[in-house]
């Protein structure tokens, strides 16, 4: 599918209950342009993230231009440059990232751990994905000393990262979902941008 393609379907996707179905289609279901033509190597990926994190194979997939071949929202191609953007729906994992998290806001509020504004301000802007059901880690300040982010999340997807998978030469980023709800509402909100865009271009 061409960016072209993916935005003349866009245009028939008038009600929430379309663009949602649109979403399926298109952001979750079948094989990510990055793993075209291998759907071995595709399962073979994530089945080692699903063992890692004890969660199912159907709970990980590839979005972005890594998935589609392009990025909707960037209009740009998929690249050598371009990351492969991993995401995980699962409430349990989400719960076990949450407790920590909460932990460690908890040492926050009894000044047990001192932060700097630009760290806060950093923090504020994890906060703001995370009351959506999306954990970024990649918002989290590198020197918030959270065990659980940085050797169970980021060290793990480095081994994953520049031809050490499947994936091959890239850098792998990923993110976590509370369940497919949040999943779909963060989409349709972008999806709901492009669609007026698009639509309104045509008059």
């Amino acid at each position: 599918m061409t960016i072209e393609e993916f935005n003349e379907e866009l245009k028939t996707c008038s009600t929430n209950e379309l663009k949602s179905r649109f979403i399926e289609k298109n952001l979750v279901h079948g094989i990510p342009f990055v793993f075209n033509g291998n759907e071995g190597n595709y399962y073979s990926f994530r089945e080692k993230i699903a063992k890692k994190f004890n969660v199912q194979i159907n709970d990980i997939s590839i979005v972005g231009s890594s998935k589609l071949g392009f990025s909707y929202e960037k209009n740009t191609k998929f690249s050598l440059e371009s990351d492969i953007d991993v995401v995980i729906v699962n409430e349990n994992l989400y719960e076990e990232y949450q407790q920590a998290i909460c932990e460690y806001q908890y040492q926050i509020d009894r000044l047990k751990k001192n932060i700097t504004v630009g760290e806060l301000e950093q923090y504020n802007r994890f906060l703001a994905y995370f009351i959506k059901g999306w954990m970024r880690p990649d918002l989290i300040p590198s020197s918030f000393d959270i065990d659980i982010l940085r050797e169970n999340w980021f060290q793990y997807f480095k081994t994953l990262s520049n031809g050490k998978s499947e994936v091959g030469n890239y850098k792998v980023s990923a993110g976590l979902f509370k369940n497919i709800h949040y999943f779909k509402k963060y989409h349709l909100q972008s999806i709901t941008r492009l669609y007026e865009k698009i639509t309104l271009q045509d008059g």
